[in-house]
Formats: C-alpha cells, structure tokens, sequence
C-alpha cells in the first residue's frame, strides 16, 4: 500500500482551483469535474459529490473544523508573503511570525475554511543563518536539530 493524497472537500471547485493554483501555485494534474488532482498530491471533491460517498447530509459534514492543515514550504517566504497579501479576501489564523527554531510561517484559510500553513523552507532558514555569520553548530543549536541535517542543508 502507498499513500495517494490528501482529499478536501469544497463548496465550489471554481473558486478552490483559482485558489490552490493561483495562490499557492498548485498544477491541475487531473480534472474530473466533481474532483480535481492538484500537483498530484491534493485532491479536491465537490461537497455535494462527498457527501453523496460518505451517505451523510451536508449537515453532518464540518467543513472549517481547525484540527488539521495543508503544510506548504517555500524557499522565498517574502514574496510569498507580498503575494498573500495582495490576494484578496484572505482570513489569516494569524499573521506571519517566527518559530522559536527560526522558521518563519504563516496560516490562513482556504475558501472553505481549511487551515493552510505556508513556512520558509528548513534549507532556507538554515542558509540564511549562515549568511548572517553562524557557524554550522551555531546554525543546529539555534534550530534545535542534529548538525547533520544543518550541513546536509548548507550543502544543498
């Protein structure tokens, strides 16, 4: 058995595909009408066609529920962040802010009120400590990880 993707449903598949691609980048990988492939490993459902899978009213179906995420990395987090920005009608969890490890994220909601995470990606977080003149060790103490990984980054 191997993991395929993850599976969201939405209100309207429209709007999450303009979403998901436009914002985050994401490719259409297939496109069924009622369920759409993003980049191969998101899979959007349309919440009239789940709820007929699942044989359950729509009432019984908690869109929004705040107990998992999308998690996105991205090796330049400040365009990233202007882009975020400027999309409109974003609803923020909250706003752009550093981890006590240095990694810089941000979460906010899809159109259906799922939580997406988008943060700076580890290599980058690393490498941009070492540029400021932190040694290797400086760097895996600062982020609270193995040295290895810090020199398997800094070597990427």
């Amino acid at each position: 058995m191997k993991y395929n993707c993850t599976l969201i449903a939405v209100r309207d598949m429209a709007r999450s595909k303009q979403f998901y691609c436009g914002l985050l980048e994401m490719e259409v990988t297939a496109d069924f009408g009622a369920n759409v492939t993003l980049s191969d490993r998101v899979a959007l459902q349309t919440l009239d066609t789940w709820k007929t899978f699942l044989h359950r009213e729509e009432t019984e179906i908690t869109l929004g529920h705040n107990a998992a995420e999308l998690y996105f990395e991205e090796s330049d987090m400040d365009r990233f962040l202007e882009k975020l920005a400027s999309y409109p009608g974003i609803e923020y969890v909250h706003p752009p802010k550093e981890h006590a490890w240095g990694q810089r994220v941000v979460r906010f909601y899809d159109p259906d009120r799922n939580i997406i995470e988008v943060g700076e990606e580890m290599t980058t977080v690393a490498r941009r400590f070492a540029a400021s003149g932190m040694t290797p060790e400086q760097v895996a103490a600062r982020m609270d990880v193995p040295i290895g990984a810090v020199r398997h980054w800094l070597a990427e």
